[in-house]
């Protein structure tokens, strides 16, 4: 695999895999706190991938090189966005889950998930996937692209389980944006399960656990 990642499966012979895209500037150890708090009793075993995205010069922190999905020029609806770098990204997720397909994980037993910057290239690339996902996840995240959502989503993950959530304090992705992301993709039909806590550009201890629900109830519908 050409994208360096880490991996922590919880049991043998995983069931499942969680692929976890981080945020901008930092890396795939960012989340690896959280396995203990989602491997909870009762979850089947879990393979988590947690890959480090390339570094490259980020145009919003003055050109200083560090590890990004994607060049980010300002997040708001008025700056132009990265085209080319989301689509490179999204190149690098596909070969993720073709990784785990290989490995004998079906597409159908994958979340793809993500923080911040990493929240919305899973979205981006999961609702563009060709095969359906077990679920997609976006934490403190925004859509990209938003005008192409509609003609370039793919039919497989229509009706796939989303986790969105984002904290009613975050200073860095204004809370508005998350909103829209939530009204945007239940407006194009998408199942969105909608969450806010009172907290910055972060993750809190309610969402976690909201998750590890979220989690459980996707992967044991999906486990047939």
């Amino acid at each position: 695999m050409s994208q360096p990642a880490l991996e922590i499966e919880t049991g043998p012979q995983p069931d499942a895999a969680i692929i976890w895209l981080h945020g901008l500037g930092a890396d795939g150890h960012d989340f690896e706190p959280i396995v203990p708090e989602l491997a909870r009793p009762g979850m089947p075993p879990l393979r988590f991938v947690f890959p480090h995205a390339p570094v490259r010069p980020v145009t919003l922190n003055g050109g200083y090189a560090m590890r990004a999905w994607y060049d980010i020029i300002a997040i708001d609806r008025r700056t132009r966005e990265d085209e080319p770098g989301i689509r490179a990204s999204q190149a690098l997720v596909e070969q993720l889950i073709g990784r785990e397909n290989a490995r004998g994980i079906r597409s159908e037993r994958i979340v793809l998930a993500g923080f911040s910057q990493g929240g919305a290239m899973a979205l981006f690339a999961g609702l563009r996937h060709a095969r359906p996902l077990a679920g997609i996840i976006g934490l403190s995240c925004y859509l990209l692209l938003g005008d192409r959502l509609l003609p370039e989503r793919g039919a497989a993950n229509a009706h796939t389980p989303i986790f969105l959530a984002h904290g009613t304090q975050d200073p860095v992705v204004l809370p508005f944006l998350g909103d829209e992301a939530h009204r945007a993709l239940a407006a194009a039909g998408h199942e969105v399960e909608w969450h806010a806590y009172p907290m910055p550009h972060s993750v809190s201890p309610q969402e976690v656990a909201d998750l590890a629900g979220w989690l459980r109830r996707v992967l044991a519908a999906e486990r047939t």
